[in-house]
C-alpha cells in the first residue's frame, strides 16, 4: 500500500492498493474510490471488541475495502479541520489514541478499548477517560484536531497536557489523571479540574484545537432552547 496525504487543513489520505490488499475504516470516512474496491461491513474482531469500540467513541462495525482484480485506490477524509498522521503499528509498537481519533488502517491493525488510570477523574472530566489502543501490524491513519505537535519523551520524562489536547501516545508511555491543585485555580483558572500526565519513554502527539474546545467556544453564540 502506498499513500499520500493532501489538502490540509481539511485533509484527505489517498491510498493506492495492490490487488487483494484491504483497508478498514469507520463508517462515513470513505470519500472516493476506484470501482473495483469491494466493501464489506463486519464487527471487526467479534462482538466483544465491537462493544469496546462503541464505548471508545467509534462505531461498533467497521467497513473493509478490498481491491479486486487489480490495483485499487481509496481515499479517506478527516471529519474536522486539522491533520492526518500516518503511524506504523507493529507488535513491538502499539499506540494509544484519543477516542474517535482512528480514521483508517491496513487490515492487520486491531482496535481495542483502553482505560486511563484513575478512571473516576477521567469520567468527571468528560474527556480522555476511554481511549483506543491500536495493535497488530500495518499503517494506521489518525485524525488530529488542529495542528499536530510531536514530542519524544525520555524514560521518566513527564508532560502535563490538558486532556482534550492529547491525540496519541506510544503504549510504552504511562498515562495518568492529575487534579488541578488549589481551590482558586479550579474555580477561576478556567482550565477544568483535571490534566493528563504522560510519562515516557515514548512518542506523543498533541493537538492544538480539540473538537470539544471549539464546541465550548462557539456555544455562547448559538440560541438556547426555550
Amino acid at each position: 500500500m502506498k499513500y499520500e496525504i493532501v489538502g490540509e487543513p481539511m485533509p484527505v489520505v489517498i491510498c493506492d492498493l495492490n490487488a487483494g490488499e484491504s483497508m478498514i475504516t469507520e463508517k462515513g470516512s470513505m470519500v472516493w474510490m476506484s470501482p473495483n474496491m469491494e466493501m464489506s461491513t463486519n464487527a471487526g474482531g467479534g462482538i466483544g471488541k465491537a462493544f469496546g469500540r462503541m464505548f471508545s467513541g467509534e462505531s461498533m462495525f467497521q467497513n473493509s475495502y478490498t481491491a479486486q482484480k487489480g490495483p485499487g485506490m481509496i481515499a479517506f477524509a478527516s471529519s474536522f479541520p486539522g491533520s492526518i498522521k500516518a503511524v506504523e503499528i507493529t507488535p513491538e509498537r502499539p499506540v494509544v489514541v484519543q477516542k474517535s481519533g482512528f480514521l483508517a488502517s491496513e487490515q492487520g491493525v486491531e482496535l481495542s478499548i483502553f482505560f486511563q488510570k484513575k478512571g473516576g477523574a477521567g469520567f468527571f472530566d468528560g474527556e480522555g477517560f476511554i481511549m483506543q489502543k491500536l495493535s497488530g501490524r500495518g499503517m494506521a491513519f489518525l485524525e488530529i484536531d488542529g495542528y499536530a505537535v510531536e514530542y519524544e519523551l525520555a524514560a521518566g520524562q513527564k508532560m502535563v497536557v490538558d486532556t482534550g489536547n492529547l491525540a496519541m501516545v506510544d503504549a510504552t508511555c504511562s498515562i495518568d489523571i492529575q487534579t488541578v491543585k488549589g481551590v482558586k485555580n479550579v474555580l477561576f483558572g478556567g482550565e477544568g479540574l483535571f490534566n493528563t500526565v504522560v510519562t515516557g519513554p515514548g512518542k506523543i502527539i498533541l493537538q492544538t484545537m480539540p473538537v470539544s474546545g471549539v464546541a465550548a467556544a462557539l456555544a455562547p453564540f448559538f440560541p438556547s432552547g426555550s
